[in-house]
C-alpha cells in the first residue's frame, strides 16, 4: 500500500492498492476488468498477450482508492512472466467460468501459485465468471463457497461481465479489506442482499448481520 505525499491534482489518491486477476484462458478476465474499467462489454474479446495494466479510483468512506489492475494471460507459456507479478500484489482475484468446470479444478492450482509466489499478506478473492449463462452452468456456488472456507479466501462471489453483476462488487470488498488490514476503519456495511455472495470468517471489516455462511452461499 502507498500513500500519496504530493499536492492536491486531479490524479492525487490516499490509498495505492495492486491487484491481479488470475485463472485459466477464456474464462473473461479482461472483460472482468474491462467492466469494472468502463462498464462496457466486448463480446469477442482477445487473448491476453503476458500482463495487461488498468487503473481506476474509487472513493469508500472519502478516502480516494487508486486500484491498479493487473490482467494476466492464463497460457502457460506467459506463466513465468505473470508469476513475477505477484510479488507486488496487495490482492488477487482467482476466476473460473461456471460453465466450465475444468476452470474451476484449476482453482487450487492459482491459488497455490499465489501463495508460493506472492506476499503473505496477500488478499485472496474467488470470482465464478459467467453467472449469466445459467442455462450452461457446469460449477454450483455452494461448491465455489466450500473451496473458498477450506482455502481460506476473503470471499467467494458469481459475477458477470456482461451484465456488470457483482463485478464493482468484487472490488470494493476488495478495497475495503485492504483498507481494513491498513488500519483505516470502515463505516459502510456490506448488505446482505448482494446476490451469489459469500464473505469468509477471516474477513477484517464488519458484516451486515449474523447469518451463517451456509446461507449467505445459498442467497
Amino acid at each position: 500500500m502507498m500513500q500519496s505525499t504530493g499536492h492536491e491534482h486531479e490524479d492525487s489518491f490516499d490509498y495505492l492498492f495492486k491487484i491481479i486477476l488470475v485463472g485459466d484462458s477464456d474464462v473473461g478476465k479482461t472483460c472482468v476488468v474491462q467492466s469494472f474499467k468502463t462498464g462496457i462489454f466486448a463480446e469477442n474479446q482477445q487473448n491476453t498477450i503476458g500482463v495487461d495494466f488498468t487503473v481506476r479510483t474509487l472513493d469508500i468512506d472519502g478516502k480516494k482508492i487508486k486500484m491498479q489492475v493487473w490482467d494476466t494471460a492464463g497460457q502457460e507459456r506467459f506463466r513465468t512472466i505473470t508469476q513475477s507479478y505477484y510479488r507486488s500484489a496487495h490482492g488477487a482475484m482467482v476466476a473460473y467460468d461456471i460453465t466450465r468446470r475444468p476452470t474451476f479444478e484449476s482453482v487450487p492450482h492459482w491459488i497455490h501459485e499465489i501463495r508460493h509466489y506472492g506476499a503473505a499478506s496477500v488478499v485472496l478473492i474467488l470470482i465464478g465468471n459467467k453467472s449469466d449463462l445459467h442455462n450452461e452452468r457446469q460449477v454450483l456456488f455452494e461448491d465455489a463457497c466450500t473451496l473458498a472456507e477450506d482455502k481460506g479466501v476473503l470471499a467467494a462471489l458469481e459475477t458477470s461481465a456482461k451484465e456488470a453483476q457483482n463485478v464493482d462488487a468484487a472490488f470494493i470488498l476488495m478495497a475495503r479489506e485492504l483498507l481494513a488490514r491498513n488500519g483505516m476503519p470502515i463505516t459502510d456495511e456490506i448488505h446482505r442482499e448482494t446476490p451469489q455472495f459469500m464473505l469468509g470468517r477471516n474477513s477484517s471489516h464488519p458484516i451486515d448481520g449474523d447469518e451463517s455462511l451456509q446461507k449467505k452461499c445459498g442467497c
